[in-house]
């Protein structure tokens, strides 16, 4: 089973939480060999996503994300071997109203979902909120 798209009921559960404070997204993304766009166009999935980027980031930008941390995932030490993932991300927004916001943009469903569909195999996307860091890990 893939997951691309938030289910109704996790969506329902994100907007019950509090929508001022900052959250930080942590995204894994496996993408698919070749796009699977309805349209028929041939290109590898992660070149779709790269447009989902390009689409995506003014209104990323006009809400206030930023990325704040990427990696290549290596080898999974502890959980399912064949979940593996292409890339992971954090994506920090100053609220989770400018997550709202940029998700039900027109121009971001319109222009940059299609490309997400089409490059995603399947995915993750964790809401988190911050917590202070140090050099312990409780």
């Amino acid at each position: 089973m893939s997951h691309i798209d938030p289910t109704r009921e996790a969506f329902t559960l994100f907007k019950g939480l509090d929508r001022t404070q900052p959250v930080e997204m942590l995204n894994l993304l496996r993408f698919r060999e070749i796009a699977a766009y309805p349209d028929g166009r041939k290109m590898s999935g992660e070149d779709a996503y790269k447009a989902y980027g390009r689409e995506s980031a003014p209104v990323f930008q006009r809400v206030g994300g930023k990325i704040i941390w990427r990696g290549a995932p290596q080898v999974t030490l502890i959980g399912p071997a064949e979940e593996r993932w292409d890339m992971a991300f954090i994506a920090r927004y100053p609220s989770a109203a400018a997550f709202l916001e940029m998700v039900t943009d027109a121009h971001y469903q319109q222009n940059a979902v299609p490309h997400r569909q089409a490059a995603v195999a399947d995915s993750r996307l964790v809401r988190h909120a911050a917590l202070p860091v140090g050099d312990m890990f409780s």
